[in-house]
């Protein structure tokens, strides 16, 4: 199974409870800066508007704790938008 899969399997399974808090603790023991948080988000979202070569280049070359950090944004993004 490929990093992608992976990720998406547990977004999926992170979706199904709208209880952050055990993610928010897992991220607040990174140890990336708010700017290193800010400059990967403003890169994912950038690259994800590109065509899939580079943002899948750019996402594989992508540490653990970037990969948390994205995986974290899309799972309490998703509940956010639920509430709305």
């Amino acid at each position: 199974m490929d990093k992608h899969a992976e990720l998406d399997n547990s977004i999926l399974a992170k979706l199904q409870s709208s209880d952050d808090s055990a993610l928010q603790q897992e991220l607040d023991t990174l140890s990336c800066t708010h700017s290193d948080i800010v400059t990967l988000l403003a890169q994912y979202q950038t690259l994800s508007e590109q065509d899939d070569e580079l943002f899948d280049a750019w996402y594989d070359s992508l540490c653990k704790d970037q990969l948390k950090v994205l995986k974290a944004f899309e799972i309490i993004r998703a509940h956010i938008e639920q509430q709305i």
